[in-house]
């Protein structure tokens, strides 16, 4: 065999060839490097989680050699080197230190600048944050990201924080090299549009249970209303009646008294506004008309309205398991006893009593157990774990009859004395008694929905038919 082909041999084989140099070896691709103006608290959380993620950082700090401890790992230089080192820059400083920034426009010309910036409350300045920094660097790229994140959030990961990061601005390229970024962190983008839309991102932050200012306003209005109605009732019936002084009731029995009735208040209204839209359903003969706004709020706020009610049925459970130990019951309990004794009386078990009381406890704690099962589901890590037929089956059926025995325990507590004229001080009924008043009607009107012609005809609705109108049919064959 000749050299030549010999030479030609190892040629064709040599592309088959294979390096079996140690994988350690091989070049690891290049991370990119970002930019973190600030040093503070939100400053070293985002850092540490986007060197966990695999980037590089380099902080800018006014003082390089003397800021706060840094994440291992990150460079800490001076605003103006690190930003000629990065092509995105988070700037975690506030709004009133941002002057400085107009002195580093050549610098940061070109580059995506990250506003993580909120305000202490609104309407502070005439303009978002992200827009008077966009004014200040004409050159830069400014979006808005990050601020309704926390650096606790930070620290702890999307698990314990919200994955939601919106964001804002007018390049689409530098708006999805920010996106790239939170989706590398494990969070969810969400676009909101122009930079416009900046003040309204900085306004999240600021809002203080926006979901719950409703049901908070009618629990402490109904809170406030029944306490006094209770107190009126009671403690100053009495003392104008009777000359007595029981006011050191108020802590605990009035307390009692209150908590209860607003619990089944706010249980049926949960219900009260499924029932209201299942009947304007009914009367409009159609699914696909909007609910009036005051409606849709009302159904927005369920949950919050149920979690407030299941803490004021928790209340009553506790203020009733502390009642055989106050000084008033045992005292009352003691002096009964020593009169019998005198009296050399006895008394015979009431079985009519012992039923009522019975029953009255046992049906008021099935009715909590299902309650506590109901705020159980509606935590998110339990929901999502839930097909919706199961959730629904347990939010609606078994609230239903959550509402059943709640309302049931409340009709065996007041048991004959509705009829009883002595109860009626003032001429005004109990408390008990005035909140039935939903609760029933909720009820009532859940049975009424349940009749099968009823039922058949709203399922069908639901389902997309629509009862057509005999004024549109004219009117379409007239155009026709």
């Amino acid at each position: 065999m000749s050299a030549d082909r010999l030479s030609n041999m190892s040629k064709e084989v040599k592309p088959e060839s294979v390096s079996l140099c140690p994988l350690g070896t091989t070049a690891a691709p290049e991370q990119e490097l970002l930019c973190i103006f600030g040093t503070g608290d939100f400053g070293r959380s985002l850092g540490q989680r986007l060197l966990q993620t695999g980037y590089k950082i380099v902080y800018g700090s006014r003082r390089p050699h003397s800021c706060a401890p840094l994440p291992q790992g990150a460079q800490v230089t001076s605003h103006a080197a690190a930003a000629q080192s990065a092509t995105l820059v988070f700037v975690c400083i506030h709004r009133e230190h941002y002057d400085f920034l107009e002195t580093l426009a050549p610098q940061l010309k070109g580059k995506v600048l990250v506003d993580v910036s909120n305000n202490l409350k609104k309407d502070l300045y005439p303009e978002a944050n992200a827009e008077y920094l966009q004014r200040l660097i004409p050159g830069a790229h400014v979006v808005k990201a990050f601020n309704t994140l926390s650096a606790w959030g930070l620290q702890n990961g999307p698990s314990d924080a919200s994955r939601q990061v919106y964001l804002c601005g007018n390049s689409a390229e530098a708006k999805q090299g920010v996106a790239t970024v939170a989706t590398k962190l494990g969070l969810t983008v969400l676009d909101r549009g122009s930079l416009s839309a900046a003040r309204e991102l900085e306004d999240f932050p600021l809002q203080l249970f926006p979901e719950w200012r409703l049901p908070l306003r009618l629990a402490i209005g109904l809170t406030a209303f029944f306490f006094f109605y209770v107190v009126m009732r009671d403690v100053v019936y009495t003392y104008v009646g009777q000359g007595k002084d029981i006011s050191f009731r108020i802590m605990v029995s009035m307390a009692n008294k209150v908590f209860p009735i607003v619990s089944l208040i706010m249980l049926s209204l949960c219900y009260l506004p499924g029932v209201i839209a299942a009947f304007l359903q009914l009367y409009r003969g159609t699914k696909y008309r909007r609910f009036p706004d005051w409606l849709d709020r009302w159904m927005l706020c369920r949950k919050q309205l149920g979690l407030l009610a299941l803490s004021f049925a928790f209340l009553h459970v506790l203020y009733t398991l502390i009642i055989p130990i106050r000084h008033y019951v045992r005292f009352k309990i003691a002096a009964s006893t020593i009169a019998k004794f005198k009296a050399n009386q006895t008394l015979e078990l009431d079985n009519t009593l012992a039923w009522r009381t019975d029953s009255y406890f046992s049906v008021g704690i099935l009715g909590f157990g299902l309650y506590v099962l109901l705020g159980i589901t509606s935590l998110p890590s339990v929901s999502n774990a839930l097909s919706w037929r199961e959730f629904s089956f347990i939010q609606s059926k078994l609230g239903y009859l959550t509402l059943f025995f709640c309302t049931f325990h409340t009709y065996l507590y007041g048991w004959n004395k509705f009829l009883s004229p002595s109860y009626y001080k003032w001429y005004t009924p109990p408390a008990y008694m005035l909140c039935l008043v939903v609760p029933t009607v909720v009820m009532v009107l859940k049975l009424l929905i349940l009749l099968p012609c009823v039922d058949r005809s709203l399922t069908r609705i639901r389902r997309g038919w629509e009862r057509t109108d005999p004024e549109d049919d004219s009117k379409n064959l007239l155009l026709t």
